[in-house]
């Protein structure tokens, strides 16, 4: 089976890397070892969404009285897992259909390099085929990062994926880690009537986040009934009861606490291990996978693209990494007519779905002062937002960053409601190296959350209509 392009792994990455491959006319085929879509369509970025879709459903119908309905019920915990289910199988399947629809081939099993521009595929019945190809891109993604003192079990010390199918809805859960995965999580369960209780181990929650949108968060979630414990380590987990026992380092002493289950979100590591990077002497660093700009590796044929590299481990940095190493190649093989862009990765979104939703691009306010500008910020509150007042989703605001000097934008940060639809507006404007002077003379669609940025971007400058 001989290819131009060969892909491991059909993730964000992968299957855009795919798919992108045979348009530009290559003869492409994809190796994955368990669903298409991989982790994002599977078991992250979207079932998680659903999820969180329904527990932000019984919020409403718990607070339907405030919008003058009469309204009642109760999730049903097993019908909101399988909900979940569907809608990521069904993008799994769509995957799939495009696969079929741009003629690449689809090799089941677990992929290992075992010489230069071959792969060596095992099946899940033991079968094993070769596969080679000239370009070879590594897109193995990531997994949850186990900690030494939680040992995951799958039952009582749980990571992402089983904390998407548990058969039952835990009295209570310890959920180690304050990132994206962890607060989402901890809105979902809170939500559907969970004592939670959240550890981090940094000073502040989501702390790659601006400082003013950890305060927020931590005010938002101790409001609905989260608990909350920061600058805080598990050192040990008894799991030998009908629960767990975590023992619980914190700046005034050691502390137990007890639930029925612990989740641990401590972060992700690439899936880099047995693929076959040692004996072809690709280079690794920390874990990751070192690549170039184009994300060619050491080795010449052979690239690496998403969370297995050391670029931010999201789904939409893969996607582009994936457009950027394929047109990389097609324009060494004249097959494309120049070479791409590289990706500016001081201007790429985060964005978390927890409830309020975080959002945020460039630098945060402490970023820009250690860097040396001279900033001018602007907070504009939600609650002085009509459609947000409308909504009934007044909590959070959106902060921007502006260079003084030259009315450069540096940053925006936002929490509240559906602010992760909001953030592009700052990516595309700080591409196009918009100043403050153009967003203010572009008119905003009134009552909107979007004319919110806006309103922003006045308070930096003096000229705050709506405060």
């Amino acid at each position: 089976m001989a290819y131009d392009v060969v892909v491991l792994g059909s993730g964000p990455g992968g299957y855009v890397a795919a798919i992108r491959a045979a348009q530009l006319g290559f003869k492409t085929a994809v190796i994955e070892k368990e669903s298409l879509g991989g982790v994002c369509l599977n078991w992250g970025c979207i079932p998680t969404k659903a999820l969180l879709k329904s527990a932000q459903v019984n919020e409403y119908i718990k607070h339907a009285e405030n919008f003058g309905i009469q309204a009642s019920g109760t999730p049903q915990f097993d019908a909101v897992i399988k909900r979940s289910r569907g809608v990521a199988d069904k993008m799994s399947k769509g995957v799939q259909f495009l696969m079929k629809k741009n003629k690449i081939d689809v090799v089941m099993g677990f992929g290992k390099l075992i010489a230069k521009g071959k792969i060596e595929v095992s099946a899940a019945d033991g079968k094993t085929q070769l596969v080679e190809a000239k370009h070879i891109i590594i897109a193995t993604g990531g997994r949850s990062r186990q900690l030494p003192t939680m040992p995951i079990d799958g039952k009582k010390i749980i990571g992402y994926r089983e904390a998407m199918v548990l058969p039952n809805k835990p009295t209570s859960m310890i959920i180690v880690g304050s990132g994206a995965i962890g607060v989402e999580f901890a809105y979902f369960y809170n939500s559907m009537g969970t004592k939670v209780t959240i550890v981090e181990f940094m000073p502040r929650i989501v702390p790659v986040e601006d400082e003013d949108i950890s305060k927020e968060l931590e005010k938002q979630y101790k409001k609905s009934g989260i608990e909350i414990m920061t600058n805080s380590e598990v050192t040990s987990v008894d799991t030998s009861g009908t629960g767990v026992k975590a023992k619980v380092k914190t700046a005034s002493g050691e502390i137990t606490l007890e639930a029925d289950i612990l989740l641990s979100a401590a972060g992700m590591v690439a899936n880099i291990e047995g693929i076959g990077l040692e004996g072809l002497g690709i280079k690794t660093e920390k874990g990751k996978i070192l690549v170039d700009k184009y994300g060619q590796s050491n080795i010449p044929g052979i690239y690496a693209i998403g969370d297995c590299t050391p670029g931010q481990a999201l789904a939409h940095v893969a996607s582009k990494e994936a457009i950027n190493c394929v047109e990389s190649i097609g324009y060494n093989e004249r097959k494309y007519n120049h070479q791409p862009e590289p990706i500016d990765y001081n201007n790429v979104p985060g964005c978390t779905y927890c409830i309020p939703e975080i959002a945020s691009v460039g630098y945060t306010e402490k970023q820009a002062k250690d860097a040396g500008y001279d900033i001018k910020v602007g907070k504009f509150p939600l609650s002085a937002s009509g459609k947000a007042s409308a909504a009934g989703h007044t909590e959070g605001f959106v902060k921007v960053i502006f260079d003084a000097k030259y009315g450069e934008w540096l940053g925006t940060h936002m929490i509240g409601y559906n602010v992760t639809e909001l953030i592009a507006q700052t990516v595309t404007a700080r591409k196009l190296e918009t100043t403050y002077h153009e967003v203010l003379n572009s008119i905003h669609p009134h009552p909107t959350i979007s004319e919110s940025v806006k309103d922003a971007i006045e308070v930096a400058y003096g000229e705050a209509i709506h405060l």
